[in-house]
């Protein structure tokens, strides 16, 4: 580019993420939530807005709500309204979505992220509740058939509007990831990414550097997982960048992201905002809330991924970076956990769930949950290794068999012979022997060519049918050969 792509700018970003509930029943009606249902299996009069029927609101979805409200420090409205938002495409049965405006049931919260190691303080504007709406779906090789199924009208959502202080496509995917943990841990969510549980639409801009006036944005809309957002993200960041570089303003528009090209594309102009035309619904009173209810909720809190983390330093001793990986995710978290409980060491209970397991269940798509063994049998292979019974190789054999089979550690290490030999007298023989059959390479250690120690031990070791104990085998060798 030319002198002015010396020009620097500050991204702004802001995350719009619509997180699916938890529920068994729509919204309004009594419908499943069924996944994968037959199409318009799960629909009725209310979902398909026929004229004479009347919404009904599920208690559960306000409480859930309310739960993540307390869990981002939002302020809980205890009179939050209903609003329609009118708006007209194929898959909105009503031609309005019931929503929330300016009245929504938490406002003005926070959560906190890490940047390089920093904490990070990200606003939420708000969170409010709305329905979903129907799904398109587009069939023949022209793709002029196009059928409506409205199993997904009607289905819960929560809207999680961040204030516009994400900086980098890092840290927006960092800031959903940390949306994700709360609502899995608080179980207001499944958060199954796959199933379209959670989505995000991303506001971003670029300013010249050092201005505080914001530049005009785009919004990239329906983004469906953490890698697609950073990578949308940074997609849009230079595509903006270019075109103000080459004195073109940026046109205000919604956009879509293709993970095939990776890359944005326009979905429709929006130079200004869409107008909705909300108003109060009239269908459904005041959400009131008591506040005795409020402490209700408060009290039944699980322990969130912050304060789990800090106990994890505090009392098991573990790193910052071991802790915060470890309650990313609630299973995991609680699987740890009771490995610890079990008698295993923390850093080493750690190292094994967030390396050896963590790389199988990533490999196998699956959760601690699947599982075929209990915390108990992680928890006696790493009292095999602390006791010298096996060592660091033979662990990872023992592991296989332990995931595979669910197999007692123990049992599968006296079944195949795996046991370390760690018996001095037996060892110094063998050691006696390898040095006594290569003359040269003794030479060759005391003379100054410490590499040649490798060797002795890559004998000894065969020699012993890879059973040897490494630290006695190094400590023997050292002696015999000074």
């Amino acid at each position: 580019m030319s002198g002015q792509s010396q020009m620097e700018f500050e991204t702004v970003i802001g995350l719009e993420i619509h997180t699916q509930l938890a529920t068994q029943s729509k919204m309004f009606c009594r419908c499943s939530t069924e996944f994968a249902a037959p199409p318009n299996a799960n629909a009725c009069p209310v979902c398909m807005g026929l004229p004479g029927v009347l919404p009904v609101l599920n208690h559960r979805v306000v409480e859930f709500a309310v739960r993540l409200g307390l869990a981002t420090h939002c302020k809980i409205r205890l009179d939050s309204q209903f609003a329609r938002k009118n708006y007209f495409y194929p898959d909105l049965p009503k031609a309005y979505q019931i929503s929330q405006f300016d009245r929504p049931i938490c406002e003005n919260g926070w959560v906190e992220i890490q940047v390089d190691g920093n904490p990070k303080r990200i606003g939420i504007t708000r969170i409010h509740m709305e329905e979903d709406a129907g799904k398109l779906v587009h069939e023949g090789a022209d793709r002029r058939a196009t059928y409506v199924d409205l199993n997904r009208a009607g289905v819960p959502l929560l809207e999680i509007v961040s204030e516009p202080d994400l900086s980098s496509p890092d840290e927006a995917k960092t800031y959903m990831e940390k949306i994700h943990s709360l609502v899995t841990y608080l179980e207001v969510s499944n958060g199954d990414m796959e199933k379209g549980n959670m989505r995000a639409d991303a506001n971003i801009s670029l300013r010249p550097a050092g201005t505080r006036e914001l530049g005009t944005r785009t919004e990239t809309k329906n983004i469906n997982s953490f890698r697609f957002v950073r990578e949308a993200l940074a997609y849009e960041i230079e595509r903006q960048r270019e075109e103000l570089l080459a004195g073109r303003p940026i046109v205000q528009e919604t956009r879509l992201w293709n993970p095939a090209s990776k890359s944005t594309f326009v979905m429709r102009s929006k130079e200004e905002a869409h107008d909705y035309r909300y108003f109060p619904e009239p269908d459904l009173p005041l959400v009131t809330i008591e506040a005795s209810w409020l402490k209700e909720i408060e009290a039944t809190l699980p322990e969130l991924p912050d304060a789990k983390a800090q106990r994890f330093r505090e009392q098991l001793g573990l790193s910052a970076h071991d802790a915060d990986l470890l309650v990313a995710d609630r299973r995991t978290a609680e699987f740890f956990e009771a490995v610890v409980q079990e008698g295993a060491d923390p850093k080493r209970a750690a190292n094994w769930v967030m390396g050896d397991l963590a790389a199988k269940l990533n490999e196998d798509k699956t959760t601690v949950t699947d599982l075929k063994f209990a915390a108990g049998g992680l928890a006696e292979l790493i009292a095999l290794i602390g006791e010298g019974t096996i060592s660091g190789r033979m662990a990872k054999t023992v592991f296989d068999a332990l995931y595979e089979t669910g197999q007692s550690p123990r049992n599968f290490v006296r079944e195949k012979g795996l046991s370390q030999e760690s018996d001095t007298g037996a060892l110094e023989e063998m050691i006696d022997q390898v040095l006594s059959d290569n003359p040269h390479q003794v030479a060759q250690y005391r003379g100054g060519k410490q590499k040649v120690f490798g060797f002795f031990v890559g004998q000894v070791m065969k020699a012993s049918g890879g059973r040897a104990n490494p630290a006695i085998v190094n400590g023997l060798l050292k002696k015999k050969l000074a």
